[in-house]
């Protein structure tokens, strides 16, 4: 119950991330496919299941197959949970995703510590929480010392760099995913 294998897939948002990455409009592929253009529209909503034909003319007309665009569909699930024993053992430092699949929000915990001299900045914003231990992070030029139950946003843009202070600190990081237009691009 709850499992996110069980669901079925939506490829609305799998044609839709092939064809924006392809910079095409939904008339070019109506063109290319000879299906309709509010079919489309509605298949990229969910709206509308496409045969297993129609899922062929979208994927040549997206230059990919219907098995990719499969491959890269979503869970038709609204509830999904992500069980702390199911991570795979692995040495510290690690990361695990928190949110399966590729959805509008991205999500991860890190345990341990990680490249402290690798700085960071992402297209959209996005929330740091100390679960446990202690982190520094740097950004803007500043210095910021976080504790368990303590947050940091960072709009869009940021430059940052962080780092653990104490062993087995644990950091959750939530964001808008890279592929959402979020933000406008902010002069720098």
């Amino acid at each position: 119950m709850g499992d996110h294998k069980e669901q079925p897939l939506r490829v609305g948002a799998a044609v839709r991330r092939r064809r924006r990455a392809l910079s095409l409009t939904l008339a070019v592929v109506a063109e290319r496919s000879g299906l309709s253009v509010p079919f489309l529209s509605q298949v990229e909503n969910d709206r509308a299941r496409p045969s297993r034909s129609s899922l062929e003319k979208v994927a040549d007309a997206l230059r990919t197959t219907a098995v990719e665009l499969l491959a890269a569909a979503d869970p038709a699930c609204s509830v999904d949970v992500v069980r702390a024993e199911d991570a795979e053992p692995a040495v510290e430092p690690r990361m695990r995703s928190l949110v399966r699949g590729h959805h509008q929000l991205h999500a991860s915990e890190f345990t341990g510590d990680h490249d402290a001299g690798r700085e960071f900045q992402h297209r959209n914003d996005e929330l740091m929480y100390v679960a446990d231990g202690a982190v520094e992070i740097e950004a803007e030029g500043r210095a910021y010392r976080l504790v368990r139950g303590d947050t940091m946003y960072l709009t869009g843009g940021v430059r940052h760099r962080w780092r653990a202070t104490v062993p087995d600190t644990r950091v959750v990081v939530v964001a808008v995913a890279e592929h959402i237009e979020a933000v406008q691009d902010r002069p720098r």
